[in-house]
């Protein structure tokens, strides 16, 4: 049987609630490291108490820098 590798993570920075799914369950923008690398900007679900997460994305400062620009773009049309 393989073993399966425990995720580490620290939630480096609090940006702000994006959504409350409900059923104690909050969408995210936060600075997250995992397994001790760079932190990242990262959007996801969390639950409450910050012990379990659902799947996610994360970007580097570059890319969330071009993702706000393609925002931007897309809420001025």
């Amino acid at each position: 049987m393989e073993d399966i590798k425990e995720i580490k993570f620290e939630i480096v920075r609090r940006i702000g609630l994006i959504s409350d799914g409900g059923r104690n369950w909050r969408k995210e923008l936060n600075v997250v490291s995992w397994n001790d690398r760079e932190p990242k900007l990262d959007i996801r679900d969390w639950s409450e108490d910050h012990l379990r997460m659902g799947k996610g994305l994360t970007f580097t400062q570059e890319e969330a820098g071009r993702l706000y620009e393609y925002l931007g773009s897309y809420l001025k049309s």
